[in-house]
């Protein structure tokens, strides 16, 4: 009994498909008033209708919630402070490595607590001047450091104080040696580290002495002190009295009682160096709390003592630990702080000028900045905080000199540069604005070695784009910031002022200026070759640019623009071609010759700039699809042939880019249509672009793409009525298909993707034409062979691809096709074979020829569940496909219990499956 396929009406399928339609009185997303009035929310006190969660706020309903309160509290203060702290510890270490230098010190300064053979003589910071010196690595020195701060927390432990102050007299005289300069930063974290130890261990053995007896019995629990309180410990009556006494009892040596009491007193009579008596009081700061009520008196002789130091680098740093520790003294006033800053400034005075007057910079006065920079920073952070707390900002400007009395006899415009950078930083945002030509005027005085005066113009800009300038003020601010950049000789000096000025410019539409600045630009770079640095400044100034306006057709115009852009090379310049691309691709199509002719360019410098063929595809995917994205939105209009020339042009200009092949193939047939929708007259056109595709097509590497490309541009030839053009194209596809050989280069093949794609190219063949000459199922049978005895293709895919054909076969023998090519000429299988026996014939033997190989493949598939599955998508496909007689339904019932001994007899699918034979039993 032979083959038979069943008959389909399509039309009928299609229309017992749709689902039942009636026409409504409303519009299903509608809701009445009612619904919406019991959906009414309330926000802010108003009833709302609906209330979009995603949608912005009412800016006057919020307004008085966007009041920011300037003032903040003393807590917040103090735990912003100790993260900065810890912060500023990690920069010290880190901004000054020195593993490898060998350090330079005397014996005494790194010997260990075991030689210390007279421990009454080590308070003496008295040492000869021929003490032979000791070279050691950094290593090692912190390695003895560490072993001093073992010493004092042994002695401590071990209820030995003398021995432990006396440890930590010795741990202060590290601090004295500015030997070598880079490593003091690392010295002055280890040992500031050492001290606070100490103090917490004095300030708990303290706290303990004053609530326990000497039996150990409570005499009053005293409230927890923490240095995050702003209150003082209030202890008043007999608790007081207690509390003085078991403080003297707390420090069992009489001089470490003296020390403690009468700091004055103990300076003179032992003979402890500045040094150490500054550090070691700052130590136990905090323990003051227990004895006095008004701390400005410990502050103002401690800031005093300070003076006494002379070195400029060891004096900052001893005024950064002693605004360290106020800290934790529980302590912040901004009238120490001040103070801080004016003897600071008063100290580098004399570094910054000789003794004619001259400032110049210098190796070591380099390094000394670059070590102070971190201390000013933090100091200066520290005012401000302090200053935000009690809302005395303004103030604190006066008192430091920086305020508004520009006309009083003593107003003074000159400063540290380097501490009206970070006072600059620290300023608040509107002060900053209100005060902007003051503070230019200020840094225009300023220009002393301490730091760069391009970078206070620069850091002035940057803060003014922060927050929201008075426009008033703007015009006259940048006119002098231009001219005082002029007198920069140096491109790079005046790039690095300008950049931070471009965005004030651009937001204030102050087009004149902007003009100025890249006429400047231009003069000041012609006929010159830009140094890395000039050109990472320049790419920062043209980027802002770029990231202002919405098109590229509003910067073009700009004053020079191309000019500037032929002046940049190398990573900046591929920089901003990216940006330039990103740009003129983001808006929709690009019609213009002269922005296409452009950014044409702009991809020939990405392309030629990046090395395509060595390079993973990670690094070059978004120069490759910017450049894509540029061929793909270009439009010449009714100039078609000028488009196709340029397909050629970027075809040849960017042949290492596969990603731009499949977007030229794509746009070669955008154009065939739409020289196909504008008439007949074009056809010529169409063969073109048709040909233009057909050669680019080969030199796509993924088969994936490369079959889809194939099989799209046969839809355009089909379209257009070329059926010749179209075979060609198919036959390429199934020629490529069996060329298809699964080597290393291929093993990232995506098999159900192929195996879709030749579904696809199945479901073509039911529009195209069989034809006589050179055999019906050509195409067909060249499909099955390549399947067949491809190395690529698993078996689940070779039963996939065979059930498809089978469908395809059953489709191209009904007497009406389900679906015909657009184009009217083109006739169907239906009426070029009408009547034709042979035709038939022919189906039903590639039938037998598939279906054969289709059990086969059934057959050898060794996973059991793999193949029981493959049984019921088989038996499905020929239920579907061929009439129910007695062979076809033999066939199925054996590929059906071949799927209960894979799958089980309970399977859903073999229900299913079950199911729709019995349908097909009583057709």
């Amino acid at each position: 009994m032979e083959l038979e396929f069943r008959r389909r009406d399509y039309g009928a399928t299609h229309k017992s498909q749709f689902l039942p339609r009636s026409q409504t009185q409303k519009h299903p997303l509608s809701s009445t008033l009612a619904s919406r009035d019991q959906q009414a929310k309330t926000v802010r006190g108003r009833d709302l209708h609906f209330f979009d969660p995603l949608r912005g706020l009412d800016v006057n309903a919020s307004a008085e919630e966007n009041v920011e309160d300037t003032c903040i509290s003393i807590e917040a203060v103090t735990q912003d402070l100790i993260k900065e702290w810890k912060s500023l510890k990690r920069i010290l270490m880190q901004r000054f490595p020195v593993s490898k230098l060998l350090l330079c010190f005397t014996q005494s300064a790194v010997e260990s607590p075991s030689a210390l053979s007279h421990p009454e003589e080590t308070g003496s910071e008295q040492t000869s001047l021929e003490e032979p010196a000791k070279i050691i690595s950094q290593h090692e020195y912190i390695a003895k450091v560490h072993e001093l701060r073992d010493g004092i927390n042994s002695a401590w432990q071990a209820e030995d104080r003398v021995t432990s102050l006396k440890l930590s007299i010795k741990v202060t005289k590290l601090l004295m040696d500015t030997t070598v300069l880079r490593f003091y930063p690392t010295v002055f974290v280890i040992v500031t580290d050492m001290l606070d130890m100490l103090g917490d261990m004095v300030w708990e053995r303290i706290k303990q002495k004053a609530e326990l007896d000497i039996d150990g019995t409570v005499i009053c629990a005293l409230p927890m002190i923490s240095a995050l309180k702003q209150e003082r410990l209030a202890i008043t009556g007999f608790a007081k009295l207690v509390l003085f006494e078991n403080f003297s009892l707390a420090c069992k040596a009489p001089s470490i009682i003296i020390f403690l009491i009468l700091p004055t007193f103990l300076c003179l009579s032992i003979g402890l160096s500045l040094y150490a008596h500054s550090y070691l009081e700052l130590a136990i700061l905090p323990c003051w709390r227990f004895l006095i009520n008004q701390p400005m008196e410990v502050l103002d002789r401690l800031v005093m003592m300070v003076r006494g130091l002379a070195d400029p680098l060891t004096s900052l740093y001893c005024r950064l630990y002693m605004v360290h520790r106020m800290q934790k003294f529980g302590f912040c006033s901004s009238g120490y702080l001040i103070k801080c800053i004016k003897d600071i400034e008063d100290v580098l005075a004399p570094v910054l000028v000789d003794k004619e007057g001259y400032s110049y910079i210098t190796d070591d006065k380099k390094l000394l900045f670059s070590l102070v920079e971190p201390a000013i920073e933090y100091i200066m952070k520290c005012l401000f905080l302090t200053g935000r707390q009690e809302n005395n900002v303004l103030g604190i400007l006066e008192e430091l000199g920086f305020g508004r009395n520009k006309f009083q006899s003593s107003y003074n415009s000159s400063h540290v540069s380097i501490l009206l950078h970070y006072l600059l930083k620290e300023l608040p945002s509107e002060l900053v604005s209100s005060l902007a030509m003051e503070i230019l005027d200020m840094i225009r005085c300023s220009n002393d070695c301490s730091f760069s005066q391009v970078l206070n113009y620069r850091l002035l800009g940057n803060r003014l784009s922060e927050g929201k300038s008075q426009e008033g003020f703007l015009s006259s601010l940048i006119d002098e910031v231009i001219q005082a950049a002029s007198q920069y000789q140096s491109l790079y000096d005046y790039l690095r002022i300008m950049d931070a000025y471009v965005d004030l410019m651009l937001q204030n539409k102050m087009e004149n200026h902007l003009d100025a600045l890249l006429d400047d630009i231009v003069s000041l770079a012609r006929d010159k070759f830009l140094s890395e640095e000039e050109q990472a400044s320049l790419q920062s100034i043209i980027l802002k640019l770029l990231s202002h306006f919405e098109n590229l057709q509003e910067v073009l115009p700009l004053n020079h623009f191309i000019e500037i852009l032929d002046l940049m090379s190398g990573t900046s310049k591929s920089s901003v071609n990216m940006h330039l691309l990103n740009m003129g691709t983001r808006n929709g199509c690009i019609c213009d010759s002269t922005t296409v002719q452009l950014l044409f360019e702009v991809s020939q410098a990405l392309y030629d700039a990046t090395d395509f063929v060595n390079i993973k595809d990670d690094d070059n995917r978004q120069t490759s699809h910017l450049i894509s994205r540029f061929v793909e939105m270009v439009d010449y209009g009714a100039e078609m042939e000028r488009h196709l020339l340029f397909l050629a042009e970027c075809r040849e200009a960017f042949n290492g880019i596969h990603e731009l092949k499949e977007t030229l193939v794509r746009s070669s047939n955008t154009l065939a249509v739409k020289a196909l929708k504008a008439g007949k007259k074009h056809i010529n056109f169409v063969k073109s672009c048709l040909a233009f595709s057909e050669v680019t097509i080969p030199s796509i590497s993924s088969p994936t793409k490369h079959l889809n490309l194939y099989l799209e541009t046969a839809e355009v030839a089909l379209l257009g009525g070329l059926i010749s053009h179209s075979d060609e194209l198919v036959m390429s596809a199934v020629e490529y298909l069996e060329n298809v050989v699964l080597t290393d280069g291929l093993k990232s093949i995506d098999i159900d993707s192929m195996a879709s794609v030749i579904c696809k190219l199945c479901s073509l063949l039911v529009m195209i034409p069989g034809n006589p000459e050179k055999g019906v199922m050509e195409i067909l049978k060249s499909i099955f062979s390549a399947t067949r005895s491809s190395s690529w293709a698993t078996l689940r895919v070779k039963v996939k691809i065979f059930c498809a054909i089978m469908s395809l076969l059953s489709t191209l023998s009904q007497d009406n096709l389900p679906y015909h090519s657009a184009n009217p000429e083109i006739i169907g299988n239906e009426l070029l074979f009408f009547g034709d026996s042979s035709y038939k014939q022919e189906l039903v033997s590639c039938t037998q020829l598939v279906l054969s190989e289709l059990l086969d493949a059934i057959e050898q598939e060794s996973s059991q569940i793999s193949r029981g599955n493959m049984a019921l998508e088989a038996c499905n496909c020929i239920s579907s496909a061929l009439v129910m007689n007695e062979k076809v339904k033999e066939l199925c019932l054996r590929l059906l219990e071949t799927a209960k001994g894979c799958l089980g007899a309970n399977d859903r699918y073999i229900e299913s499956t079950k199911k729709s034979l019995q349908l097909r039993y009583t057709e």
